[in-house]
């Protein structure tokens, strides 16, 4: 089992965008000193839902800061960038890192940003599978062309070539920095399948839904044909939220004082760039949800409920929200009560 965190960089009501980042980064050098595996950085642009709009940016001030744990991106937004600038900032973090980084990438959702940042909405829209081939073309070959509608330019040189690793973990020294796809539609779990690339899949979807996914990603793989030893050994990651305290029901009760707040100021905030009607989540259901799905409660409680939905699942790689309660010390220590009393009853 590999539980990892999730930072979003959430700003809570009454917050400013610093203190958020400064618990962004205290949480993840929190996570190495506890022993967990990873942490995941996500991206987000204009709104308090999360105040960091480069999770590269943050990957490489988090890698230089730590020394063993591994640091991605949930996710860089590809319709925001260029696939070969992400490219070459991936494989710059992979290769000076020894091998530390993991790029996820996704669709993110139809925001202003698409407008601001010149993508536009058929980038959201249409664009994913020509960018995610580039870009995964780029962290590959030596020597690449556009030749997509959105991409085109002449052949030049990949410098530096991800796959010059010196030194690196051995599950991967040479082939470049593991990518992750971001899925929440059957589309995009044939795609990311097709190419055989691990999935994210968010805390919003319970057991059972990622179940089926999985098993799509699975089948779809095979059709691919892809051999059985990828198609099973696929190390797909679940996003979720934890929140270790003693004592019934008293993590809930922290996190449904605080999230719903957060949740209210942040997604409000969201613009569609085309102006197309959404409805948001009731903040206080949806914070009762997830500390129903995950792992929110006593440490036992929060083990058991990691191996069920492992075993439920398959997935055995995990990055959990630990920042709901809003407070800097809270959430180091439940950053330090998940290495010390939840991952040793995993083990």
């Amino acid at each position: 089992m590999r539980i990892g965190t999730f930072v979003l960089a959430a700003q809570f009501p009454g917050q400013g965008p610093g203190e958020a980042l400064h618990r962004a980064v205290r949480s993840a050098e929190a996570a190495e000193e506890s022993g967990l595996d990873s942490v995941w950085l996500a991206e987000h642009h204009f709104v308090p839902y999360g105040v960091c709009p480069s999770a590269t940016t943050l990957a490489a001030l988090l890698l230089g800061r730590t020394r063993r744990i591994r640091v991605g991106t949930a996710v860089s937004v590809l319709p925001n960038h260029h696939p070969v600038a992400l490219g070459e900032q991936a494989a710059l973090l992979h290769l000076t890192s020894g091998g530390r980084f993991s790029l996820g990438v996704g669709r993110g959702g139809p925001w202003v940003d698409l407008e601001v940042f010149g993508g536009g909405l058929d980038a959201y829209e249409n664009g994913f599978p020509e960018a995610l081939e580039l870009l995964l073309d780029w962290l590959r070959e030596p020597r690449v062309a556009g030749r997509g509608e959105r991409f085109g330019f002449r052949e030049v040189a990949v410098v530096p070539r991800a796959d010059e690793l010196l030194e690196g973990p051995a599950e991967s020294p040479s082939e470049g920095p593991e990518v992750i796809v971001a899925c929440t539609s059957p589309t995009t779990v044939r795609l990311a399948a097709a190419r055989a690339l691990p999935m994210l899949l968010g805390m919003h979807c319970g057991d059972e839904e990622k179940a089926e996914m999985v098993a799509l990603w699975r089948t779809a793989a095979r059709e691919a044909g892809h051999p059985p030893e990828v198609v099973e050994g696929a190390a797909h990651v679940s996003a979720g939220v934890a929140q270790i305290e003693d004592g019934p029901g008293a993590a809930t009760e922290t996190l449904v004082k605080t999230m719903p707040g957060w949740l209210r100021q942040g997604l409000d905030a969201h613009v569609t760039v085309d102006g197309r009607h959404r409805v948001m989540r009731d903040p206080v259901a949806y914070t009762e949800l997830l500390c129903g799905l995950h792992p929110v409660g006593p440490p036992r409680l929060a083990a058991d409920r990691l191996a069920a939905t492992a075993e439920r699942t398959g997935i055995t790689r995990f990055a959990l929200l630990v920042e709901g309660s809003g407070d800097l010390a809270a959430t180091e220590e439940n950053v330090r009560r998940l290495g010390a009393d939840v991952l040793p009853l995993l083990t």
